[in-house]
C-alpha cells in the first residue's frame, strides 16, 4: 500500500512538472526534469572531434546519430553540461504505458510483459529449482540499494567446474534499456526447456559453461520501487556503469560497487567470449571503443562474428531492423569514443572477447514488441555463443609430469595491445579464436623453455584440439622418476603430508614455486622410503603452488601441484 502511495505521489509530481515546464527557461526545465525523473536526455549538434572527445569524458553519451549527439544527464553531470553553453533540446520523456508489468510470475514467463523485481527474483529461483541438474543460481554482488545482481549458470554438469569454455551474457547495465532484460530471461528458459530435444541447445549445454546475468543494474531499472516506472541509465549513485570500468590509460576511473563485483566475478571465470546488451540503437559494436586509429589484432575476426549476428537477424526480421552503421555492425570508435567501457576492459585486461549489442532504437522496448525482439534475435543469440566451441581448444602441460602449466600464448608478428591469451592457471586449458588459416603459436611460461607450435590449421566453424608439452628448465640435467608422490590433504591448510616414491628418497632439496615459477620457499630434508614428510604451509597465502623435490646425487626430480585453501583462524 505504501509503495502504491509513493507511485501515485510521484505521478502527481511529474504531472505538475509537465504542466509547468512550458513556463520555465530551458536550463530550469532541464533541472526540474532531472529532479522529477532522475535523469533527462538532451540532444546537441555534433560539436566536432576534439569537443566530442572532451564531452565523452565528462557526460554519458547514449548515442550519436547523423549529426546529433544524445546525452543522458543526471544531478551529477548537469552542472558541468550547462557550464559548457551548448545549445540543446530536451527529449520528451515517454509515459511508459507500453512497459506493462506482469500480474504474476506465470504471466511474466509468457515473456510479453515486464516482471516486477520480486517476480524476477522468483523466476531466477524457479529456473534453479525446476532444473537442478542443469542450472545453478549465483550472485555476482549487491547493488547500492541492496538488490542482488543475479546470474544463472547453465551446463550439463552444473555442480562441477569443468574444463569447458566459460561464456557470458549480461544485460541492462544501463537500467533504462530494458528489452535485453526480458530477452535474457527468455533465453535461460529456452536453453533449459530445449535441452535434450534440440541438438543445437544440447550440444552447447554439454560443451560450454553458460552464464547469464539478465539485469546488471537493478537499482537503475527499479529506481521507483518494485516495478519499472521511470528507470534511469545510471546506478543509485548516478554512475554510468558502462563508463566506469578500469581504463588502461586513465587511472582516475574509480569503479562503483556493481562494477567492482562484476570485475571480481569475471576474473574468477575468465570468460572466453561474452556480450553485453543495450538499447538506443540497433547494431553490433565491437572493440575498440576507446581508440579510433588502433585496431585489435583480431579485428577481422570480431567483424566476422558481429556480421554473422547481424546477418542472421536480417534473415528473420523485417528490412528496417538492425541496419544502423554498416548494416548492423560497427567498430565502436567509428560510432563514437567511449572511455571506461566494459567491452574494452574485458578484451584488454582480461584477454576475453566481448562485443556490445544494441537491440532496439527504443530504450524501453514496449511489452507488445518483446515477442518480436525475441523472434528477431534468438537464433543470433545461440549462434554467437556457439563461437566458443570453435577455434583452438588447447592444453599446456609439463612434458614430464603432465602437470597443467599457466602459459602465455601469442602469435608472433600478429598479436598486439594485449590480444594474447593465457592458459588457465589450474587446468592449463585455453581457447583462442582465429579466422580460418594456418597459424604459428608462441608459448612461454616461467620455468619452461619457450616453444613454437607451427602449422596449426583453423577451419571455419570447426574446433582444433591441441596439446602443448613444455620442457622445464629443471629437467635439462635431471632424469625424472616415473613414479608419483602422494600428497594429502590437498587442498591443504596448515600442513601437507608427502609420501614419496622410493627412487627419489634420500637427501632432497625441496622448492615451493608459485604459479609464476617464482621460488617462495626452499629447504633440505633427508627422507627415508615409507616415512611421511610433513611440510609447514603456514607462512604461505592461499593459492596454487608447485612442489619440486630434487635428489641431486641420483639426478632425479619430481614435481607436484598443491592448493592451499583459505587462511586458517
Amino acid at each position: 500500500m505504501y509503495k502504491q502511495l509513493v507511485i501515485l505521489v510521484l505521478a502527481s509530481v511529474l504531472t505538475t512538472i509537465n504542466l509547468s515546464s512550458q513556463d520555465l527557461k530551458p536550463d530550469e526545465q532541464l533541472r526540474e526534469t532531472i529532479a522529477g525523473y532522475g535523469q533527462a536526455e538532451v540532444v546537441i549538434k555534433y560539436p566536432g572531434w576534439d569537443e566530442m572527445d572532451f564531452l565523452t569524458r565528462n557526460v554519458s553519451i547514449s548515442s550519436v546519430k547523423k549529426d546529433e549527439v544524445f546525452i543522458t544527464l543526471n544531478s551529477s553531470t548537469v552542472d558541468w553540461f550547462l557550464s559548457r553553453g551548448y545549445k540543446y533540446h530536451i527529449e520528451e520523456i515517454s509515459d511508459n504505458k507500453g512497459v506493462t508489468t506482469a500480474m504474476s510470475v506465470s504471466q511474466a514467463m509468457e515473456w510479453d510483459s515486464y516482471p516486477s523485481y520480486t517476480q524476477y527474483d522468483s523466476i531466477m529461483r524457479s529456473f534453479h529449482n525446476n532444473y537442478p541438474s542443469l542450472c545453478r543460481l549465483d550472485t555476482i554482488g549487491t547493488s547500492i540499494d541492496g538488490r542482488q545482481v543475479l546470474v544463472l549458470k547453465i551446463s550439463d554438469n552444473v555442480a562441477v567446474d569443468e574444463t569447458e569454455p566459460d561464456v557470458f551474457y549480461t544485460s541492462t547495465m544501463h537500467g533504462d534499456e530494458t528489452g535485453g532484460f526480458v530477452l535474457m530471461l527468455r533465453l535461460c528458459d529456452y536453453l533449459l526447456q530445449n535441452y535434450g530435444t534440440s541438438d543445437q541447445v544440447t550440444d552447447m549445454v554439454n560443451n560450454l559453461e553458460i552464464w547469464i546475468n539478465p539485469l546488471a543494474n537493478p537499482d537503475g531499472t527499479y529506481t521507483s520501487g518494485n516495478t519499472i516506472t521511470y528507470p534511469t541509465r545510471a546506478n543509485a549513485e548516478g554512475k554510468d556503469l558502462n563508463r566506469n570500468f578500469p581504463d588502461p590509460f586513465d587511472p582516475g576511473i574509480v569503479p562503483p560497487r556493481e562494477n567492482i563485483d562484476m570485475i571480481a566475478f569475471m576474473r574468477r571465470h575468465h570468460f572466453v567470449i561474452s556480450a553485453n546488451f543495450h538499447a538506443g540503437a540497433e547494431v553490433v559494436n565491437y572493440p575498440w571503443d576507446r581508440w579510433l586509429s588502433k585496431y585489435h589484432a583480431d579485428n577481422d575476426w570480431f567483424d566476422h562474428i558481429s556480421r554473422a549476428y547481424a546477418d542472421t537477424v536480417h534473415v528473420y526480421s523485417g528490412p528496417s531492423y538492425m541496419n544502423f552503421m554498416d548494416n548492423g555492425v560497427t567498430r565502436g570508435a567509428v560510432w563514437y569514443i567511449v572511455y571506461g567501457g566494459r567491452q574494452d576492459f574485458v578484451t584488454w585486461e582480461l584477454q576475453g572477447r566481448e562485443v556490445t549489442i544494441e537491440l532496439d532504437d527504443i530504450k524501453q522496448t514496449p511489452a507488445a514488441q518483446l515477442e518480436l525482439l525475441w523472434q528477431n534475435n534468438y537464433r543470433s543469440l545461440l549462434g554467437y555463443l556457439e563461437n566458443a566451441m570453435f577455434g583452438i581448444h588447447g592444453l599446456v602441460r609439463d612434458a614430464v609430469t603432465g602437470v597443467p602449466v599457466p602459459a602465455r600464448i601469442a602469435i608472433a608478428g600478429y598479436d598486439k595491445d594485449s590480444s594474447h591469451i593465457y592458459s588457465d592457471t589450474l587446468t592449463g586449458t585455453f581457447t583462442r579464436f582465429l579466422l580460418p588459416g594456418t597459424w604459428n603459436l608462441s608459448v612461454s611460461a616461467i620455468g619452461y623453455r619457450d616453444t613454437v607450435v607451427t602449422d596449426v590449421v583453423i577451419t571455419d566453424r570447426q574446433q582444433t584440439s591441441l596439446v602443448i608439452d613444455l620442457q622445464s628448465y629443471e629437467t635439462v640435467i635431471d632424469t625424472v622418476d616415473p613414479d608419483f608422490s602422494v600428497l594429502y590433504p590437498n587442498p591443504a591448510s596448515t600442513y601437507i603430508h608427502c609420501k614419496l616414491p622410493e627412487k627419489i628418497c634420500g637427501s632432497l632439496s625441496i622448492s615451493i614455486l608459485n604459479l609464476y615459477g617464482i621460488k617462495v620457499k626452499e629447504f633440505t630434508e633427508t627422507v627415508t622410503f615409507g616415512t611421511l614428510l610433513d611440510l609447514d604451509l603456514n607462512e604461505l597465502p592461499a593459492g596454487v603452488y608447485y612442489l619440486v623435490f630434487r635428489n641431486s646425487r641420483k639426478r632425479i626430480s619430481l614435481r607436484s601441484r598443491i592448493v592451499i585453501s583459505g587462511r586458517r583462524p
